[in-house]
């Protein structure tokens, strides 16, 4: 399924897209996440380590655990995660353990990035899962998200 003028990535970034914004309506760090499961999301989320006191509340941790609830199983074999950030090691690992098969990320992070950016646990051959990674969709869209919440940060 394609729609006219984007790509279903792109569509589905947009989600996520979404879920960012509101995580930054909530005071978080604007990342939003949802896992796809046939077609359909099953789980959406953002950031919320600051509102929750967890520092593992990032949201690509929130919306695994609702999805492997919704599908009653840890394992999300058949599934794609969408993030507007580029995940970091722990976000990494635990993708990994789900055994997502497929990670879509807008944009890159270049203090924290664990696909690529600052060290790519994906392409680490002695580890037993292996996700495909596909990085960039509508990043300038996240970028621009993330640079505004920062810079109005400053500001106050």
């Amino acid at each position: 399924m394609t729609l006219p003028g984007k790509s279903l990535d792109e569509f589905y970034m947009q989600h996520a897209l979404h879920q960012a914004e509101l995580g930054g309506q909530h005071g978080e760090v604007p990342v939003g996440a949802i896992v796809v499961y046939n077609n359909e999301i099953i789980a959406q989320g953002f950031n919320q380590p600051i509102n929750q006191h967890d520092p593992s509340a990032h949201a690509e941790i929130q919306v695994l655990r609702m999805a492997g609830q919704q599908l009653n199983n840890y394992r999300l074999l058949d599934c794609t995660l969408y993030v507007t950030l580029e995940p970091c090691v722990m976000c990494a690992g635990a993708i990994m353990h789900a055994r997502i098969p497929r990670l879509v990320y807008a944009a890159a992070d270049p203090k924290t990035g664990a696909c690529g950016s600052v060290i790519n646990v994906f392409s680490e051959t002695k580890l037993n899962h292996h996700t495909e990674v596909q990085g960039g969709v509508l990043a300038s869209q996240s970028s621009q998200l993330l640079k505004s919440f920062f810079s109005e940060r400053r500001i106050k």
